[in-house]
Parts: structure tokens; sequence; C-alpha cells
């Protein structure tokens, strides 16, 4: 991908989504869709704050150059062209990054990467906004990444060792953004994967643990986003871990859809997206949350209800 013209420096009054910035310029690489929704979020996102200032006009110009070079540069990708397919692919990738962090964090294994990737699970939940309101889910998961990110990050710093899992998070506090803790640096050495599998079942439950992991389908030890190119680990490390598919409602393959059932807009919306995020899971390999998406867009299309 041909690189990008440098942005001006970054107004004070954008200090907010600067964070947002150096995370698309870290997936111009990895992930080019993914650099382009966090450009549009920060365009976005500055046009509200301060669209007046002459400073900041021209960094939002040569802002708006970045994002129409790159739209250019991805043709006719689906994730671009198509909103629905660029929700998911990006809700997708943030919780794929999401639960590397929580695995590592539950392990007791806590480093720079995880942290990094507490913390930028929880910008790119902040970009997914680009799509219209977070759902309550997402909203709890941003919270709960960005205040792991601060605590593990300070009490590595202090040279404390920080408690593993949902614990000693008040749900009433907001989090502040730590700056220190977003922009830590990528270790020398990418973390060494884990030989042991993620077990959900022995998740405690908490308001923060809602994500649907089936047994079997933990984050891998290196996700896209955290492992620079150039680590020459071998596609071998890694041993496969068997998944466990879940168990098909019988009464799925029987259902056909009544005459009474009218199906709204925003049902066949919804619909759409179990499937676009079925098959964003099996880019992944990870068959069980697939079945699980489909199953709801089976039962929304014949029931009516989620």
């Amino acid at each position: 991908m041909a690189a990008l013209a440098p942005l001006p420096p970054l107004p004070p009054q954008f200090k907010s989504i600067q964070h947002h910035l150096r995370t698309a310029q870290e997936h111009d690489k990895r992930d080019p869709v993914v650099a382009y929704y966090c450009r549009l979020y920060a365009m976005q996102t500055g046009m509200k704050i301060d669209s007046k200032t002459p400073d900041c006009r021209k960094f939002l110009s040569k802002l708006m150059d970045q994002l129409e070079a790159l739209k250019k540069q991805l043709g006719d990708n689906e994730a671009i062209t198509q909103e629905i397919v660029g929700s998911a692919h990006l809700e997708n990738y943030a919780l794929k990054m999401f639960l590397y962090a929580d695995n590592e964090d539950r392990a007791g294994r806590f480093h720079k990467n995880m942290i990094k990737s507490f913390y930028t699970a929880s910008l790119l939940i902040d970009v997914i906004t680009v799509f219209g309101e977070l759902t309550d889910e997402n909203v709890k998961h941003r919270k709960y990444a960005r205040w792991k990110a601060t605590y593990i990050h300070n009490c590595l710093k202090n040279g404390e060792t920080p408690q593993a899992g949902p614990v000693g998070i008040e749900e009433d506090n907001d989090v502040e953004e730590n700056e220190d803790a977003g922009a830590t640096s990528l270790p020398t050495q990418p973390p060494q994967p884990s030989s042991s599998a993620y077990d959900p079942s022995s998740m405690p439950s908490s308001s923060f643990t809602g994500i649907q992991i089936p047994p079997g389908a933990h984050a891998p030890a290196n996700t896209p986003a955290e492992v620079p190119h150039s680590t020459g680990v071998a596609s071998n490390t890694i041993q496969p871990t068997p998944q466990t598919v879940p168990a098909i409602d019988p009464a799925l393959f029987s259902t056909v859809s009544q005459g009474d059932i009218r199906l709204t807009p925003e049902d066949f919306a919804r619909a759409q997206k179990y499937c676009k995020y079925a098959g964003s899971a099996l880019q992944y390999e990870d068959v069980s949350t697939a079945v699980q998406n489909l199953q709801k867009a089976l039962k929304l299309l014949t029931t009516g209800r989620e």
C-alpha cells in the first residue's frame, strides 16, 4: 500500500483522538480497513470538536486527503463499500484483541503487549461508533478494557502484582484515559504462545464477562495487530485446539416463518449482520461463533424475535 501524505502537527484541541490516529498508523500495513475507520472516526470526532480554527481546519483537510487516498487504494473492498461488512470486520477485530488480552490477564500473564491490546481494543470500540450507537455489551467491554489497561500499567509501574480477572472495578467510576498505558510500545519479543487451553467455564460471573466464548475458541496467543511481521515465529508453534460446536436447537430445522410475522427493515439488517459475523468468524476458523450467529439469524427470520 502506498504511503500516505503526513499530517501536520496535531492541534491541542484534538488531543482526545491522538491515540486513534496512532492506532490507524500502526494498522496501515497490518489491516488497512481498520486503519481507514480509525481515521474516519478521528475525522468525524475532530469535526465536532473544532472545524473553524485555522490549525484545526488545516489538520482536518489533510486527514480528509488521507481518507480519500485510502479509499482509492482499497478500491472495491466490501468492508469499505458495504457498511455492514465494515462494522462486522471492525467489531470482530476488536473482540479478538479483547479476548487475547483477557485471556492473558486471567492466566496472570501481565506484560506490555497485553496492556496495549486491552487499550487498543477500547479505542477500536470507540471507532465502531462511526456505524451508530454501541450495544450495551460493547460499552461494558470498552470500559472494562480501558480500566484494565490503566490498572495493570499502574501496578507494573509501581512494582505491584495486579489481580487477574475482573476484580476491583467499580462500575460507577469512569475510567480516565491513561496516556502512558495507551502509548505503551510493543516489546521487542512477542509473548510466547500458551499451550494451555482457555476454559471459559471457570470465568467468574461479572457484568463485564458477557462475551459468549465457546470452549476451545480462545483468542490466539498473538493477535494480528500486536505481532511485528518480522517475528519469525513458525506457523507450527501454536497447536490447534479442538473446538466444541454448540448444540443446535432441533426446532430451528422445522421452524417455518408464520404468515402473520412481519419483519421490519431493522430485523433484516440484524439478520444480515449476524450472517456477516458468522462469515467473519469462519475467517478465524471459529466454528462455534459462526454457528451461534447463524442460529441467531435463523431464529430472527423465522420468529421475528431474537
